[in-house]
């Protein structure tokens, strides 16, 4: 069966490559030097900055292993690494928007620093102190590149519509460094051992935050409130506008599901061990080599190129708000394969093909979305503020010890109501843009003829 993967990998890889040739003839390219300057700047650092990441997530679990660590101690771990990244990501996220998000951009490469060293040591309580560092830099890395971005992006006069090009060339990228960053990390974990892969990580990180120190300006968003402040005004932010808390609900429910998700591929692929449930089911599970781990990831990622290029020609016939919609319902039903076709590995591989296809969608939209709606003064501190349930719920399925059925349907169940969100703003939208304007004394109605009311909203001459 292993030949499937490794097939499906060879025609996801023409067809990406098709995809994309075609997404550069189709969609006109924007010829701008200085929007080309500003956003080679920015994805040299993000692509830098993931692939810090990416280094450190193949053998995380092979090193904590190899130290001796107890399946528990494992889940503690993990756990933990969620939990501060949802404790600690909106205090983070405030400091942003505070002092500094190129600042925070700086300590995301300390901090994640700090986590690859305390890999070297076989202690418990050292090991969970890199995993809180990994959380705190986590929810900086999810936030404050992008508002450091959008910011940079509105302030240098760049249109709306290329906001969603940078994020789409970002999603694209980061698949290919994910690609690579796992092929390095092999190499070194071969050669030198499971640490090596950290130091390497090490090294990436470190070059990442001396171009930050040399290429970016710094930009803030409201620095004449404190901390506290800015946590009242992203609540109410969320509260009063309905926009902001579909959004928070959408990235909070597919993401989520995003993240148990891969923790769950591996088990959903392979042969059960029937005295297997839980956690300590997938965590056997990701050292099982009844399966190619490489390819399948391989061909996850080339999903999810091909998605980004499918965000590019959907953007091109129809606005995010709507085509998401049916995006996030695509996503729920392909999710539904390991509860429907359980043990058909064929379907259930397919499946994940498509619910990844649609995160290569969902990244550079809801980054386009959130560059329309949310306000610029709080960004990073409500990014943040969504951040909070992602992780809940992820904690929560750690916790409970949940079949793989119940965890699935689970997922399926969050999407659907990440789809009805998603409904909830297109509505929102649609509302707002047929609201008549009024521009110069003349009242615009959608589609951008002056109303007949005109006559009583110019001022008139008076009469001699």
């Amino acid at each position: 069966m292993a030949n499937i993967f490794i097939a499906g990998f060879g025609v996801l890889s023409v067809l990406c490559a098709a995809l994309f040739m075609y997404t550069r003839t189709a969609v006109p390219t924007i010829s701008d030097a200085a929007f080309k300057q500003f956003q080679r700047v920015y994805l040299v650092v993000y692509m830098l900055a993931m692939a810090g990441d990416w280094l450190q997530g193949p053998h995380v679990y092979a090193l904590y292993e190899s130290y001796g660590m107890t399946t528990h101690q494992i889940e503690v771990l993990f756990v933990a690494g969620f939990g501060s990244s949802m404790i600690f990501g909106t205090i983070v996220g405030s400091i942003a928007d505070n002092f500094g998000r190129r600042n925070n951009c700086i300590i995301y490469g300390i901090l994640y620093g700090g986590a690859c060293i305390t890999k070297h040591f076989n202690s418990f309580w050292v090991l969970m102190l890199g995993r809180l560092l990994g959380g705190i830099a986590t929810s900086i890395l999810y936030s404050a590149f992008e508002s450091w971005m959008i910011y940079e992006h509105t302030k240098r006069g760049f249109e709306q519509e290329s906001l969603g090009t940078v994020f789409s060339h970002a999603v694209l990228g980061n698949s290919l460094v994910a690609i690579v960053a796992g092929l390095v990390a092999q190499f070194f974990a071969d050669r030198f051992g499971f640490v090596a892969p950290f130091d390497v990580a090490l090294t990436v990180l470190m070059i990442m935050t001396v171009i930050v120190v040399f290429t970016w300006t710094e930009n803030y968003g409201d620095r004449t409130t404190n901390i506290g402040h800015s946590f009242s005004e992203a609540w109410k932010s969320i509260r009063t506008d309905p926009k902001i808390l579909c959004l928070g609900l959408i990235q909070s429910l597919f993401e989520g599901s995003m993240y148990i998700f891969v923790l769950e591929w591996t088990p959903a692929l392979t042969p059960s061990e029937p005295s297997a449930t839980g956690t300590a089911r997938r965590l056997l599970a990701a050292s099982s080599e009844t399966i190619p781990h490489g390819h399948i990831f391989a061909g996850f990622m080339v999903s999810i190129m091909i998605g980004s290029s499918l965000f590019k020609l959907l953007s091109k016939y129809s606005s995010v708000e709507s085509f998401m919609r049916f995006v996030l319902v695509i996503a729920s039903a392909s999710l539904a394969t390991p509860i429907i076709f359980k043990g058909n590995q064929l379907v259930v591989f397919i499946g994940f093909l498509v619910f990844e296809c649609c995160v290569g969608i969902f990244w550079p939209s809801l980054g386009q979305m959130r560059g329309k709606y949310v306000p610029e003064e709080t960004r990073a501190t409500i990014m943040n503020f969504f951040r909070i349930p992602l992780n809940m719920i992820v904690v929560a399925i750690l916790l409970q010890n949940l079949q793989m059925k119940v965890i699935f349907q689970c997922c399926v169940g969050f999407l659907f109501l990440a789809a009805l969100s998603q409904q909830w703003l297109f509505s929102l939208h649609t509302s707002e843009s047929q609201k008549p304007v009024i521009k110069g004394g003349v009242l615009i109605r959608p589609g951008g003829n002056p109303s007949q009311e005109e006559d009583s909203l110019v001022e008139k001459e008076p009469l001699v």
